[in-house]
C-alpha cells in the first residue's frame, strides 16, 4: 500500500489522466495489431521472433557470449528479411489503416435511386443460382478498382438483372471473371482480381471465391459470388465471406455495407443478422 503511495504521490491530475491515456492508446495499438494478424503468416512470425528473444536472453543469462554476439548480429539481416518475406501482409495492413474509419457514418453512403441496382444483383444472383451458374459480380465503394477494370473487356452500360445474367452465360467470353460495378453501371467484365493468400480458407473454395475474397483483402469493395458447383451464394467483404446465403441474407448484406437501411433500429437489427451469420457460416 505504501508502495502505490509512493508512486502516485506529487502526481497531478493532468499527469494522471496522460498517463491512463498513454495506457489506453498503447492497449489499443497492440488489440489493433493483433486483429490485423489474425489469419496471417504474421501468426506464426510472432512465435518465431517470441523464440528468438528468448534465445538472446538466455544467452545473456547463462554468459553464453559467442551465441549471444551472433544472435545480436541476426537482428538487422531478420528485420530486412522480415520486410521481403511479409511484404504482402505489410502492404493489407497499411492499406486496411488507411481505409479505417475514425467515426461511424449516418446512412448516407447510398441514395434511394441505387435500390434498383441492389434488387438487380441479388434477382440475378438468385436466378444464376438456381441453374447452378457461376458469378462473381464487384460493388465498388470507396477505393476505386481502375485497376482492375483495366484486366476485363469495358461494357459501361446499365445495371439490370437481365445484362447480368447474360454476362455470366456459359462459353462466352464474359463468363469467366469478374463484373465490376461502379454506382449504376457496370463498367468491365471478365476482370481478373487477386487471389486470397490466407492459409485459413476452406479447402471447398475455388478461383471464383479466393478471388473474390482476395479483392476485399485490399479494397472496401463487396464481391457476389455464385458457385457454378452447387449454385451457393456467397457474399465477401473486408476479408470475410458469408456462405450459402439466401435472398434475403444477401439483401441484408448489401443493405448494410451500402447504407441502404433507413432508419437507426432497423441498421441494429441488421448488424445483429450479420454478425450472427459471420458466427454461424464464417469459412
Amino acid at each position: 500500500m505504501g508502495g502505490l503511495q509512493s508512486l502516485f504521490q506529487g502526481m497531478t491530475l493532468g499527469s494522471v489522466i496522460s498517463m491512463v491515456l498513454d495506457l489506453c492508446i498503447v492497449t489499443a495499438l497492440f488489440y489493433y495489431v493483433f486483429m490485423l494478424m489474425q489469419g496471417t503468416r504474421a501468426v506464426q512470425l510472432i512465435k518465431g521472433l517470441l523464440v528468438l528473444v528468448a534465445a538472446v536472453a538466455l544467452s545473456g543469462w547463462l554468459q553464453l557470449d559467442v551465441l549471444g554476439w551472433l544472435l545480436s548480429q541476426l537482428w538487422s539481416v531478420i528485420i530486412l528479411a522480415l520486410a521481403v518475406i511479409f511484404q504482402p501482409e505489410i502492404r493489407r495492413a497499411l492499406e486496411q489503416i488507411g481505409r479505417s474509419r475514425l467515426y461511424i457514418r449516418p446512412f448516407e453512403g447510398a441514395s434511394a435511386d441505387m435500390q434498383p441496382v441492389y434488387d438487380a444483383v441479388v434477382k440475378a444472383a438468385v436466378e444464376e443460382s438456381k441453374h447452378n451458374v457461376g458469378m462473381l459480380v464487384v460493388l465498388e465503394r470507396e477505393i476505386g478498382l481502375n485497376n482492375y477494370v483495366e484486366t476485363g473487356i469495358r461494357m459501361d452500360c446499365l445495371v439490370s438483372e437481365q445484362t447480368l445474367i447474360n454476362i455470366f452465360v456459359h462459353n462466352t467470353p464474359l463468363h469467366d471473371g469478374a463484373a465490376i460495378i461502379r454506382g449504376n453501371r457496370i463498367l468491365a467484365a471478365a476482370c481478373f482480381l487477386p487471389l486470397s493468400d490466407n492459409p485459413n480458407l476452406s479447402m471447398s473454395f475455388g478461383t471464383r471465391h479466393r478471388s473474390g475474397i482476395g479483392l476485399t483483402e485490399v479494397s472496401d469493395a463487396l464481391v457476389v459470388i455464385v458457385s457454378e458447383e452447387t449454385g451457393a451464394i456467397s457474399v465477401a467483404v473486408e476479408g470475410q465471406i458469408y456462405v450459402n446465403l439466401d435472398e434475403q441474407a444477401l439483401r441484408r448484406h448489401i443493405e448494410q455495407h451500402f447504407a441502404v437501411v433507413n432508419s437507426g433500429a432497423k441498421q441494429v437489427q441488421a448488424r445483429f443478422r450479420l454478425k450472427r451469420e459471420r458466427g454461424g457460416k464464417d469459412a
